[in-house]
């Protein structure tokens, strides 16, 4: 329901009045490119409404909203011209404090390739190294499975071993794909702060390259040519920026390719150590092809650690690797106040069954995480309260702005 591709629906989070006439907080409708997320003042009364069952398989999994409960229900596409008079009705009034799963969808659907917004697909191609880099990353993986699968044919070692380690392969480059193709949390032009920014605030950073809203840990990527929000890294074997909306398949790579390291190395170790039979011999041809993989997942086996407690470090702390850099170089680590990153932020609340699997995580409120909002569904979500038809396109009068000259954007912080 909620992906990094073009998906319909969006969780949006708790109803209440805003500024700029909204009727929210925080939390923001998913379009197309993050997550998002549900109820919080509504929890036991919608647990209730579900069988018994269904509650207990949702508490099982970790599930913490309710999808056909808190889904808007509302065909923004719905042409009433062509159907006669029958209007289609409204959706529920939700109560205060209440998250809903938006569905409405403002990304492109174009079949574009960039990182642009117009493009349909999230695909970095001006960078030719890290293209050669990602390619590498599968040239190497695909080598080990046919190393693996060899040794299962030449029967030297069990069918159930190799297919083991195929899987594993297969997860790591479906997480590296999924990586390299996800927007990791690009900040739209429209982006606006949010009201609890507003509220806290009275001065906001701009990006001077951008020249939009840029949101707290978020960092402008001269690469991808986007502000990031939640940026980490830019990772050049994922040929792609790590950020708020694709660091779940970012740790899910490196855990997948350390366990296959750690895996072979393992096997190999046992074959070489353990094993005195003439059954473990293996093939004269395979034999050069199992050092050559061993060598590779020594490095992998190394860096992958060093990358996972890196990221770990990042969760604890709340200090992506941008701003810990910068905090060591001007020595002012020791003045972070940064809060650690719940797990809900980076596997979303869809339930322990998904966390596994490289599909996008749906987050309990996408405004918190992502650090932004957007005007025109503030307006689409203040239509729903006064019970107003919602408009696919709502208008915004844009705000007076004054064009700064380059000698001012040059000083503007990135």
């Amino acid at each position: 329901m909620a992906g990094p591709q073009h998906d319909d629906s969006s969780l949006v989070g708790p109803t209440s009045p805003g500024a700029e006439g909204s009727g929210r907080v925080g939390g923001e409708t998913y379009s197309g490119r993050g997550g998002g997320r549900r109820t919080s003042a509504l929890g036991g009364r919608m647990r209730s409404l579900c069988s018994p069952a269904r509650s207990c398989c949702h508490r099982f999994c970790g599930v913490d909203y309710n999808p056909d409960y808190e889904m808007l229900e509302y065909d923004y596409g719905y042409d009433e011209t062509a159907r006669g008079a029958e209007k289609q009705p409204l959706p529920r009034i939700r109560e205060r404090g209440e998250y809903y799963v938006d569905s409405y969808n403002g990304e492109p659907w174009g079949c574009g390739f960039g990182t642009n917004e117009e493009a349909g697909i999230w695909m970095n191609s001006g960078d030719q190294a890290g293209t050669i880099m990602a390619a590498l990353v599968w040239l190497l993986m695909l080598y080990s499975a046919a190393t693996v699968t060899l040794l299962t044919i030449t029967e030297g070692i069990d069918p159930i071993l190799g297919m083991i380690y195929c899987t594993l392969c297969a997860m790591s480059l479906a997480c590296h794909a999924k990586t390299s193709l996800t927007d990791p949390g690009s900040v739209p032009r429209a982006a606006v702060p949010q009201e609890s920014q507003r509220r806290d605030s009275s001065s906001h950073s701009m990006c001077g390259q951008c020249q939009t809203f840029k949101p707290p840990m978020s960092h402008h990527c001269r690469i991808c040519n986007r502000c990031v929000s939640r940026m980490d890294h830019h990772c050049p074997w994922m040929n792609n920026c790590v950020g708020a909306g694709n660091l779940k398949h970012f740790l899910l790579f490196l855990v997948y390719t350390w366990t296959c390291a750690a895996y072979s190395l393992a096997l190999f170790g046992w074959n070489y150590f353990f094993c005195a039979d003439e059954d473990c011999t293996f093939h004269v041809i395979v034999v050069h092809l199992v050092r050559v993989m061993t060598v590779l997942c020594i490095g992998a086996f190394l860096f992958t650690s060093s990358m996972l407690m890196n990221v770990t470090y990042g969760l604890m702390t709340g200090i992506g690797t941008i701003d810990r850099l910068k905090k060591k170089a001007t020595n002012t680590m020791s003045q972070s106040d940064e809060e650690p990153i719940p797990l809900k932020d980076v596997f979303g609340v869809a339930g322990y069954h998904t966390w596994p699997f490289p599909v996008d995580p749906v987050f309990e409120d996408y405004d918190r995480v992502m650090g932004y909002s957007t005007p025109q569904r503030l307006v689409r979500e203040q239509q729903i309260m006064e019970r107003k038809r919602p408009n696919s396109a709502p208008e915004i009068m844009p705000a007076p702005t004054v064009e700064l000259p380059n000698c001012v954007n040059d000083f503007l912080p990135v």
